[in-house]
């Protein structure tokens, strides 16, 4: 009989934190990216990967296909659509699901110029109250909404340094001085000089936790008087010992997975 085969979405740092402890303990698993980045970002792993955008009924026939028995979701926090399709797909191919969920740090800080906001529309309600630089860090798959929702704005966009991005953004009209190609996460004394340098009047980012480096930039914006608006995380589609915030939670989770398989 062949060894059940564990499946693990990524395509940040989380998962690939996650796929060296499968190799440590030589557990089979194959790691699932979207993208040809997410591929670059698991670096030196034993699994295979698996790389292209994926649907519910994809993911279904995939676990179905790879006698796949645990999933481990780490994709990113605002993932909420993937994250969905995946713990449907496993309802229905009867495969547990676990959920790692990088500890918040949205509780950490208070502040009369921090603003928490549940969706993207509500961010822009925010920022429209602000002068017209607004500088977002919350990627690029969302910057034509963003446009959509901040008229007569100058958005002022962090994005990640490939030509897909770089075309994303050229095709909405973001030109040289709009676009900062860098990848993160960033220091506290980076962000400082970096809003420093380009002035912005308010900041949009999202609840990225200590990995995507949250407090280093929210800190550093209020410390010099800019508002800061963070759309808060989607909430998680899996509960109880299944959710794991930690590096100690997945190391107890991959034990239990050790026991169950004997």
């Amino acid at each position: 009989m062949s060894e059940p085969q564990v499946l693990v979405f990524g395509g940040t740092s989380d998962a690939r934190f996650i796929c060296q402890i499968l190799d440590e303990q030589r557990i089979s698993y194959t790691l699932s990216v979207a993208t040809a980045v997410g591929e670059a970002l698991a670096g030196n792993i034993n699994g295979k990967i698996r790389v292209g955008r994926i649907d519910s009924d994809e993911i279904a026939d995939w676990l179905v296909s790879n006698a796949v028995r645990w999933v481990i979701d780490a994709s990113h926090p605002y993932a909420e659509l993937l994250s969905r399709n995946i713990t449907h797909a496993c309802k229905y191919a009867d495969v547990t699901l676990s959920r790692y969920q990088r500890r918040s740090e949205l509780n950490d800080l208070e502040h009369p110029l921090l603003h928490k906001v549940p969706s993207l529309p509500a961010a822009c309600a925010v920022a429209r109250n602000y002068g017209p630089r607004v500088l977002l860090t919350t990627g690029s798959k969302e910057l034509a909404a963003y446009q959509q929702g901040l008229p007569g704005k100058t958005l002022l966009v962090r994005v990640l340094p490939t030509c897909e991005v770089i075309a994303e953004c050229e095709a909405l009209g973001l030109g040289v001085d709009n676009i900062i190609a860098l990848r993160g996460p960033f220091s506290a004394d980076f962000n400082a000089t970096m809003y420093a340098w380009c002035s912005p009047d308010v900041v949009i980012t999202k609840e990225s936790g200590a990995e995507g480096g949250y407090l280093d930039k929210v800190n550093p914006a209020l410390e010099q008087s800019i508002p800061c608006v963070v759309v808060t995380r989607p909430q998680a589609q899996v509960f109880g010992p299944e959710l794991l915030q930690s590096r100690e939670d997945v190391n107890h989770r991959v034990a239990r997975w050790l026991q169950e398989r004997k």
